[in-house]
């Protein structure tokens, strides 16, 4: 008994020496990153005290130290910065769902600021700001190599102000200059229309009145339709939806989910990743649905896409999507400014992250250049060929089996087929999305 003791006791003691010989190299290391640190902290302050007693021009120190902190911040990614305290609080106003300004949602890209998506209805989306436009200039002062902060304060100014921007536009061989005029932005989240039986939801972005918005303009089509009954089905229109608030996101996935996972995000330390799932309760009760995403769908609208998608809630329709894929936290500091910190990673239901790569549509549906409507057949010297059909031949056989109720049935269907006939030269991706729930909304008929 005693020689397992002592064979205990020498693997303990064996044990002991082999983590001090293990912990002394590591702590040695620690030590080393720490001087390391210190170092080039000392080499910091060097710096700055050089140019506060020796640049040409008497610096301001305050505007040295918030470039620091926003230099270190810009190498990170694309979207962490330093907030400034007037920043920070046209952030907060923002996203309670008004604020002055153009209406885009940009980020940076090779040192030049790319437009993620104009936001309907603004002054930069009446303008024709699009998706993917590069903005080189704005009032002829170039934006390469500027912050992104620097770029947006260049875009500041006065409700009522003109700004030119000058833009690089894929497809067009030279840059081109756009006048806008400075407005306050009132952003309502959420609008509806009926067609048919089905109802359209347009999201525009997730501020705090995304999911409330949402729920009252769905209740006032169903009504519009006479009753849930009627419903066959919606669209949920997040194209050119730059995103938002990760818990509007959330809520407005799990209004047309019963049960399982939403998202989850994962940081540094996966032990601090949150997951989310779903509540009971479906505000279309199990109704077919069709998601429509483009390049300008980023971020929340990407979470609510993704869930849908995985879950086999929807039918995603359109373009790949943007593929910010990133959780950024907003930090307050003293002096009332903040710091945004991307902090995690989001993962849709299935595991996957988007970032960088975006949300492939089930099914891909490019929208085509619309038609110039004011050219029309007749002024290009064409004479439109009359349509022809049985019922247009000389001596044709009129049909006398049909009731009065069969007839006006024919007739509201032709008249239905010919406003999603109009509807594509309008939005040929809408009017794809539509067809989709219709052929649903068939099958789940019989």
């Amino acid at each position: 008994m005693n020689k397992y003791l002592v064979a205990a006791a020498a693997g303990i003691l064996g044990g002991a020496v082999l983590s001090t010989q293990v912990a002394a190299p590591l702590l040695a290391q620690e030590q080393d990153a720490n001087q390391s640190v210190y170092e080039q902290l000392d080499l910091f302050g060097d710096v700055f005290e050089r140019i506060r007693a020796q640049y040409v021009n008497e610096a301001d120190t305050g505007q040295l130290i918030e470039a620091a902190i926003n230099g270190m911040l810009n190498s990170l990614d694309p979207h962490s910065s330093y907030l400034p305290p007037d920043d920070y609080e046209d952030m907060r106003v923002q996203t309670r769902g008004a604020f002055g300004g153009l209406g885009i949602e940009i980020t940076q890209q090779d040192g030049y600021v790319r437009v993620i998506t104009p936001i309907d209805e603004t002054p930069a989306a009446d303008a024709g700001v699009q998706p993917g436009d590069l903005l080189t200039h704005v009032d002829g002062v170039s934006l390469l190599g500027l912050t992104l902060p620097e770029a947006v304060d260049l875009m500041r100014g006065p409700v009522g102000s003109e700004i030119v921007v000058t833009i690089l536009r894929e497809g067009v061989s030279e840059p081109f200059d756009l006048s806008i005029i400075r407005d306050t932005i009132r952003i309502q989240a959420v609008r509806s229309r009926v067609e048919g039986n089905i109802v359209v939801l347009r999201v525009t972005t997730f501020n705090e009145q995304t999911y409330d918005n949402l729920e009252a303009e769905l209740q006032q089509g169903i009504e519009e339709l006479g009753g849930i009954d009627q419903l066959q089905g919606i669209v949920l229109d997040l194209r050119n939806n730059p995103g938002g608030l990760l818990m509007q996101a959330i809520r407005v996935s799990d209004a047309f989910l019963e049960q399982g996972e939403v998202v989850s995000t994962r940081g540094r330390d996966e032990a601090e990743g949150e997951r989310y799932n779903a509540t009971p309760g479906d505000l279309i009760e199990g109704r077919p649905m069709v998601v429509l995403i483009n390049g300008g769908s980023a971020s929340a609208s990407e979470i609510v896409a993704g869930a849908l998608q995985d879950h086999r809630r929807a039918v995603v329709v359109g373009e790949r999507s943007f593929g910010k894929g990133s959780v950024q936290s907003l930090i307050p500091l003293r002096g009332d400014g903040a710091m945004r910190l991307t902090t995690a990673l989001y993962y849709t239901p299935s595991g996957r992250s988007i970032q960088a790569l975006g949300v492939a549509p089930d099914i891909v549906v490019h929208q085509p250049q619309r038609h110039d409507a004011a050219i029309a057949p007749e002024e290009d010297g064409a004479v439109p060929r009359p349509l022809r059909s049985e019922s247009t031949l000389r001596g044709a056989l009129s049909n006398t089996n049909i009731t009065d109720d069969e007839r006006r049935q024919m007739e509201e269907e032709e008249r239905a087929a010919e406003e999603v006939a109009q509807l594509r030269d309008e939005d040929y991706q809408l009017a794809y999305a539509l067809d989709i729930l219709r052929g649903l909304s068939a099958m789940n008929d019989n």
